[in-house]
């Protein structure tokens, strides 16, 4: 884990098509100051209003996770901000014409690739985290989050689906910057074809292809090049998860056991998380003069420009 805090080194920027609104948008990723963390501008709107990206800001997950404050969203934030936690970049600014994120090819790799190529910046001011101090466990019926304390951050991730390509799949992940990229980063988002029918009909998944989404049939993918890693489905949920802790909006330092979870669940956890105060501190970690315990805010207010 990195001590300073880390930005961008130059902007870089992309354009795809949103996986359900179908429409294209155009992104610019931009280095930001210390202790700015990561915010969302939307340019197609008046007077360009941003937001920051915190669980405070979610307003659905259904589908993905979605951010929206006085009457304006960002949807499908997941992979981006996966990319970002999992680079370890603590401070960007993001904009975009439209309100839903590019799928691009249904992973974080493009945006992986994106920052590296920009560069990534070390800057001049220590890194605050979540110190897990106790174990804390959120479980109903056969979905499950907990956190146990570690030296490290890991994720172990555990899958069952009734398909013959995943049935139980488990994968842990040390995070760092290689393991990410090379590990997590290039896992593609999954769907069945029979979920996906549905979606396109009540009017979802309008930008959904075989080029951004690995669609299972009943015996097989559709997917002509087959799978990256053979098991690409729990890999994905694993940078899914990455992308929905970073709203806490600080990293961990611990050990996330999930089972069987999702967007929706995920963003429990990360509300429980949070009233469990007895069972974390913030600390900084750097090697700059700072106080050994940071502040917290639990209620962020949307960017001023």
């Amino acid at each position: 884990m990195y001590f300073q805090q880390r930005t961008l080194t130059q902007a870089a920027s992309c354009s795809g098509i949103g996986v359900h609104s179908g429409k294209k948008v155009n992104l610019i990723i931009r280095p930001a100051p210390v202790n700015h963390g990561i915010k969302f501008i939307r340019t197609d709107l008046p007077d360009s209003p941003g937001i920051s990206a915190h669980l405070n800001m979610v307003v659905d997950t259904s589908l993905a996770t979605v951010i929206g404050y006085n009457g304006f969203i960002v949807s499908t934030i997941e992979h981006l901000m996966a990319a970002f936690a999992g680079l370890s970049i603590d401070n960007a600014l993001v904009e975009l014409d439209a309100y839903e994120m590019p799928i691009m090819d249904g992973s974080a790799g493009p945006f992986t690739r994106l920052i590296l190529a920009a560069g990534i910046q070390k800057q001049a001011e220590s890194r605050c985290v979540f110190v897990v101090t106790k174990p804390i466990k959120f479980e109903k019926a056969d979905k499950s989050v907990c956190v146990y304390p570690s030296s490290e951050f890991k994720i172990t991730y555990t899958i069952n689906y009734p398909h013959p390509l995943i049935q139980e799949q488990r994968y842990s992940l040390k995070v760092s910057d290689h393991s990410f990229e090379n590990d997590v980063s290039h896992a593609r988002t999954f769907g069945f074809l029979h979920e996906i029918e549905y979606l396109k009909r009540y009017g979802f998944a309008k930008g959904g292809s075989l080029d951004n989404a690995v669609v299972l049939a009943e015996d097989g993918i559709l997917n002509p090049d087959g799978l990256r890693y053979p098991n690409e489905f729990v890999r994905h949920k694993i940078l899914d998860c990455l992308g929905d802790f970073s709203l806490l909006g600080m990293p961990i330092l611990g050990h996330i056991v999930v089972k069987k979870s999702g967007h929706a669940f995920n963003h429990e956890f990360l509300k429980a998380f949070f009233s469990n105060r007895n069972s974390w501190e913030t600390r900084y970690i750097g090697e700059t003069p700072s106080p050994n315990v940071c502040p917290v805010s639990l209620q962020p207010k949307a960017l001023a420009i």
